[in-house]
């Protein structure tokens, strides 16, 4: 009489051709994902810049100026010293208890020149984009090119959190 041994496991050959179509698969997935994730925070970027630029506005309601350079974006988490700003001062304007990094790990910078060389009043954020150096082509932006003022040129393509949503 024979007996039949149930196989177990794959075999060599097997092994490898799952393989193969494994790394096939994620040859032609993987850069769509990726690409996937560098829009997303792209989007994520310009959104929290929306965030600050609401929070700001909300500040310009309460205090009549807006936050100095100097006092920049933690004027929105934290009380201005100016005992006068200070009374009219909300309990924070954003939810967090500090203020978020954007998606690669870099701090936004903040600047208020208010209305200089007819640059719009109002305070100009920028994250310095997937390559972490100012003025490139890929900083994400809250004011537009012709906003620069004195004729000079903004960052790259300008690419602005109030005119450019959709990414």
């Amino acid at each position: 009489m024979r007996t039949h041994r149930k196989r177990a496991g794959l075999t060599l050959l097997e092994l490898m051709i799952v393989l193969i179509i494994l790394v096939m698969l994620f040859a032609i997935a993987g850069p769509r994902l990726l690409g996937s994730q560098k829009k997303a925070d792209i989007r994520l970027t310009k959104a929290q810049i929306g965030n600050f630029d609401t929070a700001l506005k909300m500040y310009y309601a309460d205090i009549k100026s807006f936050p100095s350079t100097d006092e920049g974006l933690m004027s929105l988490i934290k009380a201005p010293a100016d005992e006068n700003k200070a009374r009219n001062w909300s309990d924070g304007y954003l939810d967090d208890q500090e203020i978020p990094a954007d998606p690669w790990g870099n701090a936004y910078s903040y600047e208020y020149l208010g209305a200089q060389d007819g640059a719009r009043d109002f305070p100009r954020i920028r994250s310095n984009g997937p390559d972490g150096q100012a003025n490139t082509d890929d900083d994400i932006i809250n004011w537009r090119e012709s906003e620069s003022g004195s004729g000079s040129s903004s960052p790259g393509t300008g690419v602005s959190a109030l005119d450019n949503v959709s990414g």
